[in-house]
C-alpha cells in the first residue's frame, strides 16, 4: 500500500512539474546603458523552442522608489529571469511595470512580477487592456506554446492593471517616465516610454534595430511619425522592442526602411502596378536592409500592406 501512495504521489507531483515548463537555459546579462537603467537583449529569432520563447528586450530602472520594469517578456519563465537580473543590481521591489503594447511577447512576463509583487501597478495603452480582455492574451498564449512546442506552458494571463495615454507623466522619486503615445503606429496600442532625465527612450516595437517587425495591425505613416518624434524627444540611448541599444539610430534606421517600403509602393503605385508587380521593382533600392532578421520572410507583406495603406489614402 506504501509504494502504490509512493508512486502516486510521484506521478501528481511529476503532472504539477509538467504544467510548468523549465527555466530559460541560457544566461542573459542585464546590460547598463544609462544610469541605473539597465536591458536585457533577446535573440533576434522569433519564439522557438531553442530560445525558449524570449526574444525581446525587457528592460529596467533602479529608483529609490523601486524598480520599474518595461516589457518582461513572453512569459512566465521569462519574467522570472528578469526578476532575477534584477536582484543581481538592487533588493528593492518591483513597484512598476510598462507594457509597450498587446503583442504578448512583450508582455505575457507580467505572471511573474505580479506573483513576488501582488501590488505592482502595470501601465499600458486603454486599447491594449481592451484587446487582451476580448481574448488577445489567450490568444497570444496559445501561439507561445505552439512556436515554441511547449517551453512557456505555466504561462497565464496577467493583464495590465492601469491605463496610461500620451503625455501621462509617472514619477518615481525624481525620476520621469513619460508616456508617448499618438495613434496607430506598429499596432493602435502602442506606448513609447520616455525618462528625460536619463536621455532614454523605450520603443517598444515602433522598432526593431537589424530585425524586421509585422506591421499587420499598423500603418507605415503612423510608425515612421512616432519614430520621429521619439528622435525629437531629446533622447540620447535608443532601446528597440528587438535587436540591440544604440543611438538614434535604433529608430532611423528602421523609420527610413517604412518610408522607402512607403514611399517606393507609391511611386509605383501611381504608374498602376499591382503589388505583386512593385516587389521585383523596389526590392533593389532595399538592399541595406536585405541583411535584416526576418527580411526576405517580411518584406513582400510589408510591400502588400503599404499598398492597401496608399490606396486607402487616395479615397
Amino acid at each position: 500500500m506504501r509504494i502504490v501512495l509512493f508512486l502516486a504521489t510521484l506521478l501528481a507531483s511529476q503532472m504539477v512539474v509538467a504544467e510548468k515548463a523549465a527555466p530559460l537555459k541560457a544566461d542573459y546579462v542585464a546590460k547598463e546603458v544609462a544610469d541605473g537603467v539597465f536591458v536585457i537583449h533577446g535573440p533576434k529569432g522569433l519564439p522557438s523552442p531553442e530560445n525558449q520563447g524570449f526574444m525581446n528586450n525587457p528592460g529596467f530602472v533602479v529608483t529609490s522608489a523601486g524598480v520599474v520594469v518595461i516589457d518582461p517578456g513572453s512569459s512566465v519563465q521569462v519574467g522570472e529571469m528578469v526578476l532575477a537580473q534584477v536582484r543581481k543590481h538592487t533588493d528593492k521591489p518591483v513597484v512598476a511595470v510598462f507594457n509597450t503594447h498587446v503583442h504578448g511577447d512583450h508582455w505575457l512576463g507580467n505572471q511573474a512580477v505580479f506573483e513576488a509583487f501582488p501590488k505592482v501597478k502595470i501601465y499600458a495603452h486603454p486599447k491594449m487592456m481592451e484587446r487582451v480582455e476580448q481574448g488577445a492574451g489567450i490568444q497570444w498564449l496559445e501561439v507561445m506554446m505552439d512556436l515554441t512546442k511547449g517551453a512557456t506552458a505555466g504561462t497565464r494571463v496577467v493583464s495590465a492593471n492601469t491605463a496610461v495615454d500620451d503625455g501621462r507623466d509617472i514619477e518615481m522619486n525624481g525620476v520621469i517616465f513619460r508616456v508617448l503615445h499618438d495613434g496607430k503606429s506598429h499596432t493602435d496600442n502602442d506606448i513609447m516610454i520616455l525618462l528625460p532625465q536619463k536621455k532614454v527612450v523605450f520603443l517598444g516595437d515602433n522598432a526593431g534595430y537589424g530585425r524586421m517587425l509585422r506591421l499587420n495591425d499598423g500603418s507605415f505613416l503612423g510608425n515612421i511619425h512616432n519614430l520621429d518624434r521619439a528622435v525629437a524627444s531629446g533622447a540620447t540611448v535608443f532601446v528597440p522592442g528587438h535587436g540591440p541599444t544604440a543611438g538614434p539610430e535604433a529608430a532611423t534606421e528602421y523609420r527610413d526602411y517604412l518610408q522607402a517600403v512607403y514611399d517606393g509602393v507609391k511611386e509605383f503605385f501611381e504608374e498602376d502596378l499591382s503589388d505583386f508587380e512593385i516587389k521585383p521593382k523596389l526590392l533593389p533600392r532595399l538592399g541595406k536592409w536585405q541583411d535584416w532578421v526576418d527580411f526576405d520572410s517580411l518584406v513582400g507583406s510589408h510591400i502588400s500592406l503599404a499598398y492597401l495603406e496608399v490606396e486607402a489614402a487616395e479615397f
